[in-house]
């Protein structure tokens, strides 16, 4: 392998340990799908904390860049001018975001207004890819090629490590969003391309140039949207499934709240008789 910008793919056992690495965090993570009742939301950040955490993700990204720039400023000193390989993947990217963002502000049409809306959509439209490339960064990081000499680990870290607070900075907005629910679909869609990632590793997670790699690597960040869109998307299944007096609970357990409440009134009753 000899263009720039790409990474080594994995190769004999490692590809079999990556594979059950990764099935094994899917089958995780779709164990805690099943096992949610009902889709959570997080306590919303105040003020302070959220001009703390925008903050926070501005600083990263001014990090990321200065990093991004040493890097590239040291591999031309090494090597000259070269020029990564096509990207064929950005395109798709950049549509499934778009298609995000539309899909977001306008199912929230008629219960949020409209800065919340807008600001929910944008959210919404770049923590995806953050999905997407926080479990794949660690797994490429250390065959990204070629390596920087004079010292490859330090210049993966300039770029990677502020590459790691960019994607945990950007999900961390997530919680700004009044509209954002952790839900079953979520989960599972995240599993779900989890488990594209091992299928991948199975052909040694290798960059995205043939056929195969490049179906694997856009289904799973099509996922990445899929499990935004379920964090966003209003929960009518569950709010129908609700009983009118006891919000928050499932119809079963309403029935048997109000079973259990009529029973103890009786025997009140027959106590006092």
């Amino acid at each position: 392998m000899t263009e720039y910008g790409t990474w080594v793919s994995y190769g004999g056992v490692a590809r079999i340990e990556l594979a059950v690495i990764l099935l094994a965090a899917a089958a995780g993570l779709a164990y805690a799908g099943i096992r949610l009742p009902l889709p959570a939301q997080a306590a919303r950040p105040g003020r302070a904390a959220m001009t703390f955490m925008l903050g926070a993700w501005v600083l990263a990204i001014a990090a990321f860049l200065a990093g991004f720039a040493s890097y590239v400023l040291q591999y031309r000193h090494e090597f000259g001018i070269r020029y990564a390989p096509p990207d064929h993947i950005l395109p798709v990217t950049l549509l499934a975001a778009g298609v995000t963002f539309f899909v977001i502000l306008v199912s929230s049409s008629g219960s949020y207004g409209p800065v919340a809306r807008l600001a929910s959509a944008v959210i919404g439209a770049i923590a995806a890819p953050m999905i997407f490339e926080l479990p794949f960064d660690p797994i490429v990081m250390a065959r990204t090629y070629p390596p920087i000499p004079p010292d490859p680990a330090l210049y993966r870290a300039l770029f990677f490590l502020p590459l790691f607070l960019v994607e945990i900075t950007t999900l961390s907005l997530l919680t700004m969003s009044p509209m954002v629910k952790l839900s079953r679909g979520a989960l599972f869609s995240l599993a779900s391309m989890i488990a594209v990632f091992a299928v991948w590793a199975l052909f040694g997670f290798a960059y995205p140039s043939a056929p195969i790699p490049t179906a694997l690597n856009v289904v799973s960040k099509l996922l990445a949207f899929v499990t935004v869109l379920c964090l966003f998307l209003p929960q009518r299944a569950k709010a129908a499934d609700s009983s009118p007096g006891s919000p928050g609970l499932g119809r079963t357990e309403a029935m048997d709240l109000a079973t259990e409440t009529i029973a103890s009134a009786e025997a009140a009753q027959a106590g006092t008789a």
